[in-house]
Parts: C-alpha cells; sequence; structure tokens
C-alpha cells in the first residue's frame, strides 16, 4: 500500500509540475492513459478533486495546491538525497580500520598518509598497532598489515614496501665493554636485548641467514620489550645488542651513534603486504588507499 501511495504522489506531482498528462507521461514512461488512471485512483482515494482538467490545459484545484506544496518538497529532499548517495560511491569519503605491527605502521603507513589524506578530506584512518596477528574480519578491520609469507591464502595481498633487512647493533660504549660477535655462537657471550610477542609466547630468537643458512638464535640479556622504541633507546644507552629494522637504525650508524655487526648474517626477506578478503564492492576510499600503498619498485 505505502509502494502505491508513492508510486500516485510522484505521479500527480508530475501532473501538477508540468500542467499536461502528455509531458508527464513522457517523463514517467507510460502511457497517458494510465497516467490518468493513477490520478483517478488517488482523487477517488482521498475524496477529493486535485486537478482540473480541460481540452487545452490541466491546473491543480484548491486541494491539489495544498498536496503540491506540502508533497513535492518532499521528492525534492529524496531525490537530493538520493544524489548524494550516488555520490559516495564515486567520491572516496569514509572510515578505514587497519591492523599492523608497530615497524609497518610507521615506515609504511605513516608516510602513505601523508600523501592520501590533505587531498581527501572525508577520509579518516583508524590504525592499531597490534603484534598478535589478529583476525582482520573478527576485529572488525578493513584489512592488515604482515610480512608476506604471513598472510593466509584466502586473503587478498597486495605488496606495499621493499624488502626488508635486519641489523644487529651495539654503541661505541657498549662494545668497549664486549667483543665484537662475527658469528652466531658469539652472541651467547653477550647481553641481548630481547623482543616477546604474543603470536610466539616466549623471547622471539634472532633470525640470522648467511648464504642460504639458517640459524635461530636463542639470545640472552637483562632487557626484554615488546617494541622497536624501546629497544633502539637501550641500545643507544649502551645496555646491549639489539636485532632491529635496517631502515630504523641507519640514521643513528651514518652519525655512529651505533656500530653495526654481523652485517653478512643478515639477508635480505620479502616485505610487508597489505592484506583483506575478498570483496567485489569496495569503497573508493579503500580502493584509493590500496592504491597509494601499492609498492612499485
Amino acid at each position: 500500500m505505502a509502494g502505491e501511495n508513492y508510486n500516485e504522489l510522484a505521479a500527480f506531482v508530475m501532473v501538477a509540475r508540468e500542467r499536461s498528462f502528455t509531458r508527464a507521461a513522457a517523463q514517467l514512461g507510460v502511457s497517458q492513459s494510465a497516467l490518468s488512471q493513477t490520478i483517478r485512483g488517488l482523487e477517488e482515494r482521498l475524496g477529493l478533486r486535485l486537478l482540473t482538467r480541460t481540452t487545452r490545459s490541466v491546473s491543480p484545484t484548491e486541494a491539489g495546491h495544498r498536496l503540491f506544496d506540502t508533497v513535492a518538497p518532499r521528492f525534492e529532499e529524496i531525490a537530493q538525497q538520493l544524489t548524494s548517495l550516488s555520490q559516495l560511491r564515486d567520491k572516496p569519503s569514509g572510515k578505514i580500520r587497519i591492523n599492523a605491527g608497530e615497524h609497518p605502521a610507521v615506515s609504511v603507513l605513516q608516510p602513505a598518509l601523508r600523501k592520501l589524506l590533505p587531498d581527501n578530506p572525508d577520509i579518516s584512518v583508524e590504525i592499531v598497532v597490534d603484534y598478535g596477528l589478529s583476525d582482520i574480519v573478527a576485529g572488525g578491520f578493513d584489512a592488515g598489515v604482515r610480512l608476506g609469507d604471513q598472510v593466509a591464502k584466502d586473503m587478498i595481498a597486495v605488496r606495499i614496501g621493499p624488502d626488508l633487512r635486519m641489523a644487529v647493533v651495539g654503541s661505541p660504549d657498549y662494545f668497549t665493554r664486549y667483543p665484537v660477535p662475527r658469528s652466531p655462537q658469539d652472541l651467547t657471550a653477550h647481553n641481548c636485548i630481547g623482543i616477546r610477542l604474543p603470536t610466539y609466547g616466549g623471547i622471539f630468537p634472532w633470525d640470522l641467514d648467511k648464504d642460504g643458512h639458517e640459524v635461530n638464535v636463542r639470545i640472552e640479556g637483562q632487557l626484554v620489550f615488546n617494541n622497536i622504541s624501546l629497544r633502539l633507546n637501550s641500545a643507544l644507552d649502551g645496555l646491549g645488542l639489539a636485532y632491529l629494522p635496517e631502515d630504523q637504525v641507519m640514521p643513528y650508524i651514518e652519525r655512529g651513534e651505533l656500530l653495526r655487526v654481523m652485517e653478512d648474517w643478515c639477508e635480505p626477506f620479502p616485505g610487508y603486504h597489505l592484506y583483506y578478503p575478498s570483496r567485489r564492492h569496495a569503497s573508493p576510499a579503500f580502493a584509493l588507499f590500496v592504491e597509494t600503498l601499492r609498492y612499485r619498485g
């Protein structure tokens, strides 16, 4: 019944605006006889004549004017809202939620935001830093960031960064008290700064690789952290050796604040990927976010 009322009112508004059954029928894509029958049905249901018909013209009655003045603006509002909704389909807008570790958030996502957000004020981004390899679907995230070999096979994966390397570093002061390590076995005699990850449980081993020979070193030391900044600062303070992403320590190495050791045991490995469930109707905002992040090196 509501649909019939809407159709009848829409037909009436069109006839009253055009002052012609012929033009109104053409606008609505119906026959003149069908349109005339629709208007007659509305008048019968209301018990009022809404239009005065002559052989040359059609004009609203007093009741017709009142109904038109009440209903026509509502139809215009509906049309405007529908137009706005269709624009959302084409205009990047909305909120994007991303789950990522600390390093990709700082090294990959943050630079991308500087490119994306200034020119797209209707896009907002929430980044949750998490080492736990969370279920992004259950967590309500649009996407997550992981190393390439950690992405589930049923997810779409987009490479967003170059290959990575790790670096073993210590301060000059540290090496006045400890010898320079040259092999994984030498690390057992060092005060190594550990990292504990929720996905691993214990202290995360240092994965060293040289000429295809992989060694997982279970390090020991006085300090354990679960983020990059505390490990980096502790290494700068001379409190131990740290195993950190190369890009995070290179400025300190270049300034002589940190010394790099065992570089030949830190080979490159596949970098970060943005991953998300298969979706047929990705929003323009999310599609733009993906393209901004896509690695083209």
